[in-house]
């Protein structure tokens, strides 16, 4: 792959790319804020009369989604929502073991009052939506859990880190979606709050310690001995 490739200017985007990235950001953000449950048949011709484009932009975004492991494109068959396997599950929070402390201390250096001050906002918002009832809530909770780790990600100000967590915690929500037993699963808020902490006295070991015991907290409340009923919709209540 060529590293002098270089993507046109925003003003000089095509329709395609534009209508393209359109759906992919809609499909996307539908699968990690669990509207569309894993195994779900993404039909190319269904998908593309609810957006009145041509098959062919949808085949791209399709295309763009598997590449981040959220939509499994099968031969002869179609696309899918992503149904992660419990051996990619753990994978997924292996990965998240190796890489979120570093996250954490690439953060620390800048997190300064005013960033300190956002990361607790989050965390209000958080704990706002706990207290709420409905399938709404809990998928609204659970995108805000994953935006506070991306919020530290984006903090290390490492673009490509940045893109690994982003695509790290959606694959989490497909992971939760799958095989979370409570609402520990969406994180627990107060743990958050004891990195936040610890970020903000300093102390990065105890920071990246937590992070640690926050993420095997996340994995422990999986039910990875099994798989579920194959009715995902219905068993969510989607």
């Amino acid at each position: 792959m060529s590293l002098t490739t270089t993507p046109p200017p925003a003003d000089m985007a095509t329709d395609t790319d534009i209508g393209s990235q359109h759906i992919r950001d809609t499909l996307r953000d539908a699968i990690v804020e669990r509207r569309l449950a894993p195994g779900t048949k993404l039909s190319e011709s269904d998908v593309g009369e609810l957006f009145n484009v041509s098959r062919t932009l949808v085949r791209a975004a399709l295309q763009a989604l598997s590449y981040e492991g959220l939509v499994s494109v099968e031969k002869n068959r179609g696309a899918f929502v992503a149904h992660p396997s419990i051996d990619e599950a753990r994978q997924i929070f292996a990965t998240r073991r190796l890489i979120e402390p570093g996250v954490v201390r690439a953060a620390a250096p800048n997190v300064g009052k005013a960033e300190l001050a956002e990361l607790r906002r989050m965390l209000a918002a958080e704990r706002q939506l706990t207290e709420q009832r409905g399938h709404s809530a809990r998928r609204a909770e659970i995108k805000a859990s994953g935006d506070f780790h991306l919020a530290l990600a984006e903090l290390s100000r490492n673009a490509i880190l940045h893109r690994f967590m982003d695509e790290l915690v959606a694959r989490s929500s497909l992971v939760i979606a799958l095989y979370g037993q409570s609402t520990v699963s969406s994180c627990g808020h107060n743990e958050h709050d004891e990195i936040v902490n610890a970020l903000e006295r300093g102390d990065i070991d105890a920071a990246a310690k937590m992070m640690v015991h926050h993420i095997d907290h996340i994995e422990a409340d999986l039910d990875l001995r099994t798989h579920k009923s194959s009715d995902l919709k219905a068993a969510l209540q989607l």
